[in-house]
């Protein structure tokens, strides 16, 4: 069967890639077409535009200022789709992008009195389509814009979600049916800390066999976009930089180039890997993290962190958040665990001088480290041991074909 995935992220190219493999195993026709990255490169099909090419912007004014070239994705993706004809559109994460293809692609299948592919289609007479759409990672529309979730029921076939509270919102609250299939970052970790003793990291370990590097680590994960980046790691570098006895690393992101963060770190004690935040969390003592994926990562680690995501307005911002914003907590390892577990200092509350106490509280001998790490235990418990990618790929390929011997039944 022939499958069509979108992702927008260096963490969408990861976990995409991973459900390519675990789709071969359950298929072993599969043919793969995307908007993605080096990882889905690595296991075969063809890439389409890289996801460095997307331009992804956050904000108002950058979407608009950059309008042009997301519309002219958008194009090329829209009519990519209806040339290849796939079986299936696997949309993962990245819900502005995703969720205006969806839409699109919807439309296109519920014409069937226009001029639309005819291999979009089941057959004729207002029979159902062929091409299905899959929704893996579902976009946190939970706490935002929760209108949303009627795009989402009227466009996407299955929901695939790796956050276990979204059963509740979608289910209970919405009446929408999802499959809770696992976290795939907790398989993530587990893979690569079971290979740590076989593969000594070459930037960061100092020792062999699994020994302590020599030099205590603060970790520094500062964001996978530049407006991330610019915002946030001048004051947690502050905040680090009092700590003289541990040495500060960065977590530099793929799509960021190396002379992005120079301008940051020059005349600094900050030392730049990319391509290593396993190994760098797998050494770290404590890190300082904005919101996203890394908190989720970092506890899985078990490295104590202080979350940290500056804002503009940012009174403005708490006043929206305690009135307007659906949950309580920004940080995926808070929301899993429905209290707070990690300090979150963001908008009024990212001062410098917070987040360096918060990282004080969290260094080895201190009580609030080993009361987080009991609340990383807890969150590890809550999210299960299933493996996400090879239960949605066996869902998703199992549907796909009881949805083709269907088709071929009524021709």
């Amino acid at each position: 069967m022939k499958y069509y995935l979108i992702v927008g992220e260096a963490s969408g190219d990861l976990h995409a890639s991973r459900l390519m493999q675990s789709i071969q195993k359950y298929d072993d026709n599969a043919e793969f077409r995307y908007f993605g990255g080096d990882n889905m490169s690595a296991v075969g099909g063809t890439l389409v535009k890289h996801y460095k090419d997307l331009m992804v912007y956050m904000g108002f004014l950058p979407v608009v200022l950059h309008l042009r070239t997301i519309l002219r994705n958008i194009k090329v993706c829209k009519e990519d789709i209806l040339k290849w004809q796939p079986d299936v559109v696997i949309l993962v994460d990245y819900p502005g992008f995703n969720l205006t293809i969806a839409k699109y692609i919807r439309k296109q299948l519920s014409t069937l009195n226009r001029n639309v592919p005819l291999a979009l289609r089941r057959g004729v007479r207002g029979e159902a389509p062929s091409t299905k759409i899959f929704y893996y990672i579902s976009p946190q529309i939970w706490a935002w814009m929760e209108w949303r979730v009627r795009y989402i029921k009227r466009d996407i076939d299955e929901l695939f979600s790796i956050l276990p509270f979204e059963i509740d919102f979608y289910e209970k609250k919405h009446h929408y049916p999802i499959h809770y299939v696992g976290n795939p970052t907790v398989e993530e970790v587990d893979t690569f800390l079971s290979t740590l003793d076989r593969n000594v990291p070459h930037a960061l370990r100092r020792g062999v066999r699994g020994e302590a590097p020599s030099t205590k680590i603060i970790a520094l994960l500062a964001g996978s976009r530049e407006k991330e980046v610019e915002d946030n790691l001048p004051a947690m570098i502050e905040a680090a930089k009092r700590f003289e006895d541990y040495e500060l690393v960065l977590a530099g992101a793929p799509a960021i180039e190396d002379s992005f963060y120079q301008k940051f770190i020059e005349g600094t004690r900050v030392r730049l890997v990319k391509n290593q935040t396993y190994e760098l969390l797998s050494q770290a003592t404590a890190a300082l993290v904005t919101s996203g994926t890394a908190t989720l990562e970092t506890a899985l680690f078990n490295v104590p962190q202080v979350v940290c995501y500056k804002t503009s307005l940012p009174r403005l911002t708490r006043f929206c958040f305690n009135h307007f914003i659906t949950v309580k907590y920004i940080s995926l390892v808070n929301l899993i665990a429905g209290r707070e577990v990690v300090p979150e200092l963001f908008a009024d509350r990212f001062r410098v001088y917070d987040i360096a106490n918060q990282l004080s509280q969290l260094l080895p001998g201190q009580p609030a480290r080993e009361e987080m790490l009991r609340g990383y235990a807890e969150v590890r418990q809550r999210l299960g041991t299933d493996i996400a990618p090879d239960n949605t790929a066996r869902i998703m390929v199992g549907k796909l074909r009881h949805h083709n011997e269907k088709t071929k039944s009524c021709e």
